[in-house]
């Protein structure tokens, strides 16, 4: 005889999940939605609380700021960036996970410790450091200023991922007469895309979205980024919300986007290897 005795209390717990998750969906995406919805709106619109669309504000935006310049600008900003932290990751990981030689261990703890390092206590030596080559308002030099505070995570995340690789496959290579330079290239590179798209994935999303950075080494206006951008809109005339959530739904699609084609390699690129 069937016992029908834990039904109604897994019923009751997979109603109070769903539930749960439902709320914390609306509250996630209602930010959103407000951005979306006002940015089709007039100013006369939102203020009064009028229906109907609008493209009043997205003309208006592009009245005020150059927005194509600025999305390029942080596009070269960003993607320049990722690509110098995916080389370094990469070939550091390897190093720290796969190579034994005297001082990695101290190497990599070093590494580790300067992510514990505030942003913010580092940014006027490097200011005053790149000032002194000229690299201020230049792109290399935001480019250099990203690389050098987001590798340290990368690197351990990739050392975390090529440590749950097995060591047989590298002496399997060497068998064959690999070097390690080719095992890299051949072996470890192609079974590390997880690691390297949930890389892009943070370090897109932190770069895109920052303005410290591009706020005091990007600060003409040729050069100057997207949220960089929409700052100054705010600060220089009076408020109008549907004009900013316009220009802040221009900067949200790209992350949005990069989110949206990598999101299935986030959970095995962050997991693999933690347990090593």
């Amino acid at each position: 005889m069937r016992r029908f005795g834990g039904s109604p209390a897994r019923t009751i717990s997979r109603a109070v999940t769903f539930l749960v998750l439902l709320l914390v969906t609306v509250v996630m995406l209602y930010p959103f939605w407000f951005m979306a919805s006002s940015a089709f709106r007039s100013l006369q619109q939102y203020t009064l609380g009028l229906p109907g669309l609008s493209l009043a504000s997205w003309r208006l935006l592009l009245q005020l700021l150059p927005i194509g310049q600025q999305v390029l600008n942080s596009s070269i900003v960003t993607f320049g960036s990722i690509l110098l932290i995916l080389i370094l990751s990469a070939m550091g990981g390897y190093a720290f996970s796969k190579l034994s030689y005297r001082g990695s261990q101290l190497i990599f703890l070093a590494i580790l410790a300067s992510m514990m390092i505030p942003v913010q206590s580092m940014i006027i030596p490097e200011y005053t450091n790149l000032s002194y080559v000229g690299l201020i308002n230049q792109y290399i030099g935001a480019i250099l200023v990203y690389t050098a505070l987001y590798t340290p995570f990368a690197t351990f995340l990739m050392t975390m991922y090529f440590r749950g690789i097995p060591n047989d496959l590298i002496e399997a290579a060497v068998v064959d007469g690999l070097g390690y330079l080719r095992i890299f290239f051949r072996v470890m590179l192609p079974m590390a895309i997880p690691a390297l798209a949930t890389i892009v994935v943070l370090e897109f999303i932190q770069i895109w979205d920052d303005f410290l950075v591009g706020l005091l080494f990007l600060q003409g206006p040729d050069v100057r980024t997207i949220t960089v951008g929409l700052a100054t809109l705010n600060a220089a005339r009076v408020l109008n919300v549907p004009v900013m959530m316009a220009g802040s739904l221009v900067s949200a699609i790209p992350a949005i986007i990069v989110y949206l084609l990598f999101q299935r390699y986030l959970i095995a690129g962050l997991t693999m290897g933690m347990g090593k």
